[in-house]
């Protein structure tokens, strides 16, 4: 029968899994407002590049940048430009 794990791996997992969820929330979130702000086309082209983004102010950054967008094409640039985001060739 296999060790169960420590009690303190347990709860780093669990640490890490709420943040993981706090960070889906954001992203979640910044899709919405996109939609509601610039289109479903624009919310659509910049999900799968904030599920790249990685770090919690990062994601707090790109709400600034959702409200001082004047349009689409603006908020896209500045979802591009966040760290981690790996755009293909």
């Amino acid at each position: 029968m296999p060790r169960p794990a420590p009690l303190g791996t347990l709860k780093r997992i669990g640490i890490r899994k709420g943040i993981e969820q706090g960070l889906q929330h954001k992203r979640l979130l910044l899709v919405r407002r996109a939609q509601r702000r610039f289109g479903a086309e624009v919310a659509e082209r910049s999900a799968p590049l904030l599920d790249q983004v990685a770090k919690a102010e990062a994601l707090d950054d790109l709400v600034e940048a959702l409200i001082d967008s004047p349009d689409g094409g603006a908020w896209l640039d500045a979802v591009k430009q966040a760290p981690g985001v790996m755009l293909d060739g």
